[in-house]
């Protein structure tokens, strides 16, 4: 992958970044996505943020590298901490990060969110509390999508603010849109979700130390979830 091709996962983000957009893209690495984006023309301007010096370093290298400084931003910042109010972002893009990580993210940077950003969030794992932050904060899920790439699960989650809006928890676990589409990816997942459940079950049954109850509560409604989902 380089800011010429980007890996499967990042050229389905790529897809949901709007025409002219004002991109934030957090976390950026590289900076693959955004260069590749305005080398390809379908953004007006980005920032390239991220916290740790190595990739920021390299996220610099590859936009000088592309004649591309003019366009794109590149700051050393913790999460939104990257946006400035001047660099007028219409859409931010999270990727390759978990879940958790991506909501504290959006919760700790709500600041210098306007409300008026698409948010483009590409989860590994914790979908769930990542959806319950979305609910929370009154941004609706336009659009999800799951892929297997390299025998990985990879979500995408587009959600713009539109007020209030309701999931109810097998929503939030699955995926509001996912569970009407049932596409086979999605359907693959679960079914093996749904053995590594039973599986873990299984093993806390024969386990000798005590797990908290809570715990096996959670997991046993999971796995009756997953059971309907599939049926």
């Amino acid at each position: 992958m380089n800011q010429h091709t980007l890996s499967m996962r990042l050229e389905r983000v790529a897809a949901h970044i709007p025409a002219d957009a004002h991109l934030a893209d957090i976390g950026s690495d590289h900076a693959y996505l955004p260069v590749a984006l305005m080398r390809r023309g379908v953004i007006a301007a980005a920032v390239a943020g991220e916290v740790a010096l190595t990739p920021f370093l390299s996220a610099k290298r590859t936009v000088r590298d592309n004649s591309l400084e003019q366009r794109i931003t590149v700051r050393q910042a913790s999460g939104l901490a990257a946006i400035e109010p001047s660099d007028g972002i219409t859409a931010i893009s999270i990727c390759g990060m978990g879940g958790e990580t991506i909501r504290d993210i959006l919760d700790n940077g709500k600041a210098h969110l306007s409300g008026r950003e698409r948010l483009i969030l590409q989860p590994n794992g914790g979908e769930q509390p990542l959806r319950q932050w979305l609910m929370e904060n009154d941004y609706c899920i336009l659009y999800e999508e799951l892929l297997r790439e390299n025998r990985f699960d990879y979500e995408i989650i587009v959600a713009e603010r539109t007020g209030p809006v309701t999931y109810t928890g097998e929503e939030l676990y699955f995926g509001p849109l996912q569970m009407q589409a049932r596409n086979p990816e999605f359907l693959h997942k679960w079914q093996r979700m749904l053995r590594q459940k039973q599986k873990n079950l299984n093993n806390i049954a024969r386990a000798q130390q005590a797990v908290p109850e809570a715990k096996v509560q959670d997991i046993a409604q999971q796995v009756r979830w997953i059971t309907e989902l599939l049926a």
